[in-house]
């Protein structure tokens, strides 16, 4: 019988050959064109992504880094920062207020405590910025950010080394705060600028009952200059807010402790700060204070900033208002200790 099948052909499958090939490509190119655009997103080189900016740069200025007067050192609301020292010291004075006493009526302590001359000093200070470009939309540089800032500060006198009292707390001071601050750019004689205006209100309280009960509320002004980036001045002045005769823990604490306050920091170096804080009543000779510092950080590197970090803190204060349960009574004590700096 013959076979009725065709002869097999070499054209015929090279042409098969082909056709697939067409048809797999053409497969090829749709499944590329419809591959997960997230994948197709991640295969293609991404540009570079911008730094973020470093509020605590020590390119920028000491008070425009503390207050963050612009949108480059600005570190957001919200966060804890370092306000004043954060401090344990070792002090030693020339006396102790054995019998504090007010003029107020019931204000005076009707016993004698043994404390020590020696004591240990406990400071904690910080704030937080609530808000910011509240008033400066208009602002000639539009960088500028004004800010509101809350703070608190707690003092604390420890008779660490008085075993016959059992080494009480003698006094604690709470100062909370509520701050204002509007920054400028102004030039100013001698090289000097203006960096910043502001305005806080103040309550200062020891929390005892009578007769050791102490408190003031106070609205104050406050500025702030710079020359360079190792010299800043800031000035404040106070007014007290009224209170009646009968709530008044202390009368006359503004005449003593004061009425204006002045304070200039200098940054010798990376290393060492020194600063004077001079106080007035403006209207007795009398009264107020001096404050003499020295701030030295540790280790062979220089800080990132001249204001931050862990220092090695000298501090001698004569006057008045050391705490508010010596309002007035005038004291020198010399203080040694460590500080944390605006962290």
């Amino acid at each position: 019988m013959r076979s009725t099948s065709r002869p097999f052909k070499l054209s015929a499958v090279a042409s098969l050959v082909a056709t697939c090939a067409t048809i797999t490509a053409a497969f090829g190119q749709s499944s590329t064109n419809s591959a997960n655009p997230a994948e197709l997103a991640a295969s293609k080189p991404q540009p570079a992504t911008a730094p973020v900016p470093d509020c605590r740069s020590p390119q920028r200025s000491a008070l425009s880094r503390f207050w963050e007067l612009e949108s480059g050192s600005d570190c957001s609301t919200l966060g804890i920062r370092g306000y004043r020292p954060t401090s344990l010291s070792l002090i030693g004075s020339d006396g102790a207020n054995t019998q504090p006493a007010s003029s107020a009526p019931g204000h005076t302590a009707l016993t004698t405590t043994a404390y020590s001359r020696t004591e240990t000093r406990i400071q904690l200070s910080v704030r937080t910025k609530i808000a910011q470009g509240l008033l400066t939309q208009g602002h000639p540089n539009p960088d500028a950010r004004d800010s509101l800032w809350f703070g608190y500060t707690q003092q604390s006198y420890w008779q660490l080394f008085n075993s016959d009292l059992s080494r009480p707390f003698r006094t604690t001071d709470h100062e909370p705060e509520i701050t204002y601050i509007y920054p400028t750019d102004a030039a100013l004689p001698g090289g000097w600028r203006l960096r910043y205006g502001g305005v806080s209100l103040v309550h200062q309280s020891n929390g005892q009952t009578l007769p050791l009960s102490r408190s003031w509320n106070r609205t104050v002004l406050m500025a702030g200059m710079e020359k360079g980036t190792n010299l800043r001045i800031e000035a404040k002045l106070w007014q007290r807010l009224p209170e009646p005769a009968g709530d008044d823990d202390n009368p006359g604490i503004d005449d003593l402790i004061g009425r204006a306050e002045l304070a200039a920091f200098w940054d010798v170096n990376p290393y060492n700060t020194l600063g004077a804080t001079l106080r007035h009543g403006l209207t007795s000779a009398d009264s107020g204070s001096i404050r003499l510092e020295w701030l030295k950080s540790f280790g062979d590197a220089p800080p990132s900033s001249s204001r931050t970090g862990l220092r090695f803190h000298v501090q001698l204060f004569s006057g008045y208002g050391d705490s508010l349960v010596d309002f007035n009574r005038k004291r020198n004590v010399l203080s040694v200790g460590l500080s944390l700096v605006d962290w």
